[in-house]
């Protein structure tokens, strides 16, 4: 089963089987011997797109490099407080501090400090045996939000993207694009974070990439009348899928839920059943404010899921697990890297047993 078919399963009334690649994205994918300069975005933008690496082993090792950070800091800390000394109160109050720290939450850190205690005190316990209840206490949290991402038979399925600007979201909206293409589905891209020339850009530059048709207008164009023009040309051309970038300036909240109120009434002029999916893009390395950042955009844009980024640039990356226990969003897929086999579907045993340093 191939990468796009996992992210998103198909539903009633699609074909089971996708068309090959067609070979100008067979070649956009392929690393240029000498690589055109690309625009460089602006500070605090989405990072450039990049092009697919060579195969680096399973995506579980993938996972767990990329969480190194989190994970050498986690268990690093636990194994430094359990070795040879016998589980008392100062030993419980160590870990709760480790986990607090790792953004876990104080909801889970309860929990696990519970799990941890229970039968066990004043007795010597092994820091493996302390990792193997970290996993499975944040597993019970993170299983029932594993949810692939639902592919409907709406055509075009439309994909309304949100976050915050330096989020990846723009970047996230490349992959997912690359992977549908690659799949044989045909992509449009609509440009609608019109606020940011980078933003332009950089959509444009994946649309070339992946011969997606890229629907966009000058920086400060009305970015509902955008919409409108994306699903206009989507339904006329038959698209398989339309994904709508879309601003997310978080300091006049007004304006923002303004904005995407608007983008959202014109395109149910043209289908009262879309968006069909509305995908919120967190950055791990935010860290307590990718919380916030959940808090509005779920208020703001009714959220259906989560997709988290940038997980091996932090040592925070339990920020995911207090964000399912607060928000109980399905998190359709995680990144931990900026190639496009970097974001993978969410794998919540997985993602458990990586944070806590452990094999597959």
């Amino acid at each position: 089963m191939s990468f796009f078919k996992k992210l998103f399963n198909r539903g009633a009334g699609q074909k089971d089987e996708a068309a090959p690649p067609p070979e100008e994205l067979v070649e956009a994918l392929q690393p240029a011997p000498e690589p055109e300069p690309e625009p460089s975005p602006a500070a605090g933008s989405d990072e450039a797109p990049v092009a697919p690496p060579q195969q680096r082993g399973g995506w579980f090792n993938r996972l767990k490099a990329g969480m190194a950070k989190s994970s050498r800091s986690l268990t690093g800390s636990i194994t430094a407080i359990f070795t040879k000394r016998r589980l008392d109160a100062a030993t419980l109050d160590e870990l709760e501090d480790v986990l607090i720290q790792a953004d876990l939450g104080v909801e889970m850190t309860t929990r696990i400090v519970k799990a941890v205690s229970a039968g066990r005190y004043d007795k010597e316990i092994d820091p493996q045996e302390v990792k193997a209840i970290l996993a499975g206490e944040v597993a019970k949290v993170l299983k029932p939000v594993e949810v692939p991402f639902n592919f409907g038979a709406q055509k075009p399925f439309v994909i309304l993207v949100v976050g915050v600007n330096g989020s990846g979201k723009t970047t996230t909206i490349g992959k997912l694009g690359a992977i549908a293409a690659g799949e044989g589905f045909s992509v449009m891209l609509a440009a609608c974070d019109t606020f940011r020339a980078a933003a332009i850009e950089q959509l444009s530059v994946w649309g070339k990439r992946i011969g997606a048709k890229v629907i966009a207008r000058p920086t400060g164009a009305d970015a509902a009348g955008l919409a409108f023009d994306a699903m206009r040309e989507a339904k006329a051309e038959a698209a398989d899928i339309l994904i709508i970038d879309t601003a997310g300036r978080l300091q006049n909240k007004a304006n923002l839920m303004a904005e995407l109120e608007k983008i959202v009434r014109v395109i149910k002029k043209q289908d009262e059943t879309a968006p069909h999916a509305v995908l919120l893009v967190l950055d791990a390395t935010t860290g307590q404010n990718a919380i916030s950042q959940a808090d509005v955009f779920t208020k703001v844009a009714g959220v259906t899921g989560l997709i988290m980024t940038k997980l091996d640039g932090t040592a925070r990356g339990g920020i995911l697990v207090a964000i399912a226990e607060r928000f109980k969003l399905p998190i359709h897929a995680i990144g931990v890297g900026e190639q496009i086999e970097d974001l993978q579907p969410f794998d919540a045993n997985a993602f458990s047993r990586a944070i806590a340093g452990l094999e597959e």
